[in-house]
């Protein structure tokens, strides 16, 4: 059976379970706390050397990141399909998924290591605010791509999936959408809505 190293606040660790569960497979869940460090113990960092999550365990063949593990089950397991099957649709696709990567996800990260582990009154207001208006920018960009669209490379993806590993942070974090986005107001509303999202939650 297949094992997942996760966390369950993590949004990449959320990002494999939504595959995961999208696509049927049965899998082990094996919880590493990171508010405890167990991703640093000796033991973890045998499976994931960097000491994050999350990891992949498929019968004996081991790897990590939250990216690379999901095109891993894509090819492994190809049905039903997570990348549309022309390859500008894919690209598309991988573009989208980059994009929530490097310039969506890692706003949230920073929230989340002010929020989440630090005392209220140490918790640095600015970082937080500079963090909130960072994801807000990248609603133009989430806008445009789905116009005529309902979702981000025509068919549901894993660009998609990707993104739905943060959507509840949105409303924990205050960052509201502003009606203007019209299309991702939508495109948020059918994620939120397959079975996978609730699923996924924990």
């Amino acid at each position: 059976m297949i094992k997942l190293y996760t966390f369950p606040p993590s949004t990449n660790s959320r990002k494999v379970r939504i595959v995961l569960i999208e696509k049927g497979l049965e899998f082990e869940r094996i919880n590493v706390d990171l508010s405890k460090k167990e991703q640093k113990n000796p033991e973890y960092l045998n499976i994931h050397p960097l000491g994050q999550v999350p990891a992949l365990d498929d019968e004996g063949f081991i790897l990590y990141d939250s990216t690379v593990i999901n095109e891993y089950l894509e090819d492994e397991y190809p049905y039903p399909p997570l990348l549309p099957e022309d390859s500008e649709g894919r690209a598309r696709a991988r573009l989208m998924e980059d994009f929530r990567d490097n310039c969506f996800n890692p706003h949230f990260v920073e929230i989340i290591h002010q929020v989440r582990y630090k005392p209220e009154g140490q918790r640095d207001a600015k970082v937080i605010e500079h963090a909130k208006a960072e994801i807000t920018k990248c609603f133009d960009r989430i806008e445009r791509e789905l116009e005529g669209k309902e979702y981000l490379a025509g068919s549901f993806s894993l660009a998609d999936i990707a993104y739905m590993a943060n959507l509840d942070l949105l409303e924990r974090f205050d960052i509201p959408v502003d009606p203007k986005y019209r299309n991702m107001l939508a495109w948020m509303a059918r994620l939120k809505a397959r079975p996978s999202y609730a699923a996924s939650a924990s």
